[in-house]
């Protein structure tokens, strides 16, 4: 009798212990990240300013976000590096106390940067909690950076690379931009003169021209011209092929349809037209113009959709930091076939960020794939171990690979043949054959004011694998006076300095 009591003491004792260990593992690990969140969790009061934070770092190992001690009672300030801080602003963002906010990768990656339990891989682990930061690198490179600006030379505009292969983007990068270290200040009761002044730098860039703290290259959509007809060269090929064999008249303008008698010219005036390798190069409105014309909404929506217009880029920023381009839905042509003729030419309703006419570019250099855009490359802990690396993964089927091919040849004579509106900007003894579209789009109906497009993708030779695809802005805006600008003129030797050096680095 005691013996069977014994045992059965024992049963119970056992089934205690695994209730208890099934429970302790449901709190540490099932449960761990519910609890950690709920606002009624204690461990939460602790201000997150006061604890220590992961740094970010650029992909050839510079420094672009830190945490340095201080000694004003939070412990810990949150520092950009000033030779990146304004290179970076858009990426990095910023973590401030004083504002009372965070953007960029210090929102969107703020769970791995801020003080965090480590995951339990041991039974050790289970009964002990181990506080850590990760540290996280990116796909950007500083020197890439650092390029892109210099070419940019304090003008308005962006310019963004990307690898069409894996969507790691290379350099991305907008003016106008801002100093992080602006909001580097603790508030409180000492410090409220600082405190003040950050709040006046930052209302005052709330309210500056250009808006530096609106990321340029992924969240302000222009019109974006002639890059525009990459897609509609890829619509021919993929929904109605017999245009492909057309011979546009040479022409310096049509007469709108539905209209009394208003025309669309090409740029200048000149007369252009012939087969569709010729009009690409040439980028000639009025062909293009028809090319809309023929395909009619329908198709061109849908070849735009495919391309990513109308979509969020799913880029690894926060809501609202990466803004979607946009082309008009057929209803919106119902009774308006002039402007379908001006969508087609990029222009009317039609807008795209930098960072979407990359993406662009990357489809027609990965044989009609664009692959998900991203900013982290991997992730290490405070010990110093690879907890995280991305994986590349596809965003959208753009268009087929017999289609990315054709159209990739074809824009090689944008830069190659004499008549193409970027020969000569990529000259052979520098760079291996670069495929390419120009874009110029008017901002006003004077013609005083235009944005200045240029996407290409490398190499792009006859069996050549692309490993680079960029695009870059540079609007002259209205009222410098209407200088004669064109997107190869004005964007085409930001994108030949950073094609150049990006291809080096590859190397």
């Amino acid at each position: 009798m005691i013996n069977r009591r014994i045992r059965w003491l024992g049963f119970v004792l056992l089934a205690c212990f695994v209730l208890l260990f099934l429970q302790l593992n449901n709190f540490q690990v099932r449960q761990a990240k519910a609890l950690v969140n709920n606002p009624h969790n204690l461990t939460l009061l602790p201000d997150p300013y006061m604890l220590p934070r992961g740094d970010i770092y650029s992909s050839d190992g510079v420094v672009l976000a830190m945490s340095k001690p201080t000694n004003d009672g939070y412990g810990e300030l949150r520092v950009y590096p000033s030779a990146t801080a304004t290179l970076f602003a858009g990426i990095t963002g910023y973590e401030s106390v004083a504002v009372g906010n965070a953007t960029g990768l210090e929102l969107e990656y703020n769970q791995l940067l801020a003080q965090h339990n480590s995951p339990a891989s041991t039974l050790g682990q289970l009964l002990t909690q181990h506080k850590t930061t990760d540290d996280i690198t990116l796909t950007v490179s500083a020197a890439l950076q650092e390029v892109a600006a210099n070419a940019l030379a304090g003008r308005t505009g962006a310019v963004v690379a990307i690898d069409p292969r894996t969507g790691a983007v290379l350099a991305m990068y907008g003016n106008p931009t801002f100093d992080p270290n602006l909001f580097s200040v603790h508030g409180g009761p000492k410090g409220k003169s600082a405190y003040d002044t950050v709040m006046s730098n930052y209302n005052k860039l709330l309210s500056s021209p250009g808006d530096p703290l609106i990321n340029y290259a992924t969240a302000q959509a222009k019109a974006p011209g002639s890059t525009f007809k990459v897609v509609d060269t890829s619509a021919i090929f993929d929904r109605a092929p017999k245009l492909a064999t057309n011979v546009f008249p040479s022409v310096p303008y049509v007469t709108l349809p539905e209209t009394d008698g208003q025309r669309l010219s090409n740029f200048g005036g000149e007369y252009c037209g012939g087969s569709l390798a010729v009009v690409l190069l040439w980028s000639c409105d009025t062909a293009f113009a028809l090319v809309g014309q023929s395909l009619g909404p329908e198709k061109l929506y849908l070849e735009a959709s495919a391309f990513g217009f109308d979509s969020v880029p799913p880029i690894d920023l926060p809501a609202g930091e990466a803004a979607a381009s946009n082309f008009p839905s057929p209803q919106d042509f119902v009774g308006d076939t002039p402007g379908l003729m001006k969508s087609a030419i990029g222009q009317e309703n039609v807008t795209a960020t930098t960072l979407q006419m990359a993406l662009v570019a990357a489809g027609i250099a990965d044989n009609g794939v664009i692959m998900s855009p991203h900013l982290l490359d991997k992730v290490i802990d405070d010990e110093g171990n690879l907890v995280e690396t991305y994986q590349p993964r596809p965003w959208r089927r753009a268009t087929s690979v017999q289609t990315a091919e054709t159209v990739r040849q074809l824009m090689l004579g944008v830069t190659e043949n004499p008549l193409g509106t970027a020969y000569g900007k990529f000259p052979a003894y520098l760079f291996p054959p670069v495929a390419a579209k120009t874009g110029t789009a008017q901002i006003d109906a004077q013609g005083c004011g235009t944005y200045n497009w240029l996407i290409a993708t490398a190499p792009a030779g006859a069996g050549q694998t692309p490993t680079v695809a960029i695009a870059a802005i540079v609007p002259i805006p209205p009222g410098s006076s209407c200088v004669d600008s064109t997107g190869a003129q004005v964007a085409g030797p930001v994108v030949a300095a950073v094609m150049q050096k990006a291809l080096a680095m590859q190397q």
